[in-house]
């Protein structure tokens, strides 16, 4: 990054780090010069120690007030916390997807307007989409893109595999790796 000439040093904000994403994205973030610090915002902590890091767990990621003197500070945000939609009904997914996604995003862009807010999505994603879940991640992807952020970049992976030790916790994904391991 790169303000008024100068090189700014990036201090992010992780979540769902404990997820094969999140914990991807922070192991990048903790290795790449570029990154000064990462805070883990996440229900539980991840196990990981390491100078750059600092971990706030909130349980209930509707109540945000008591961690704002946290959030403050940072300048870009990677939003990976989320849920597969297998077996879930839309009340349900959209609690997590958008209601969770909008109302932290909602406390950062209040915080730190001047922030950079990237948001792990999926392929097919879609508004108006026949598909459950690519309607609520499509309305989700639109509802922070409206937000007055510095700049907001929704990321639509098809697939991701995972490196460095990391694991999914969908068993479905997991026999897909099994699969495809040998591609790689």
């Amino acid at each position: 990054m790169e303000e008024g000439g100068k090189n700014m040093k990036i201090n992010a904000i992780v979540t769902g780090a404990t997820g094969m994403v999140g914990k991807a994205v922070l192991l990048e973030c903790l290795e790449n010069d570029a990154v000064a610090s990462v805070l883990v915002v996440g229900r539980r902590e991840v196990g990981i120690a390491h100078p750059k890091l600092k971990e706030v767990v909130v349980p209930d990621f509707s109540k945000l007030d008591e961690i704002k003197a946290e959030l403050a500070g940072h300048n870009a945000c990677f939003f990976c916390l989320g849920v597969s939609s297998l077996g879930m009904n839309e009340a349900d997914y959209r609690k997590i997807t958008y209601d969770l996604t909008l109302n932290f995003a909602e406390a950062l862009v209040g915080i730190c307007p001047e922030m950079t807010f990237c948001y792990v999505s999926g392929s097919g994603t879609n508004a108006t989409g026949k598909s459950m879940w690519a309607r609520v991640k499509g309305e989700t992807e639109n509802a922070l893109l409206a937000l007055p952020f510095k700049a907001a970049f929704m990321f639509r992976p098809a697939y991701i595999h995972p490196m460095k030790g990391v694991k999914s916790g969908t068993g479905i994904y997991n026999a897909l790796l099994m699969v495809t391991k040998f591609l790689y």
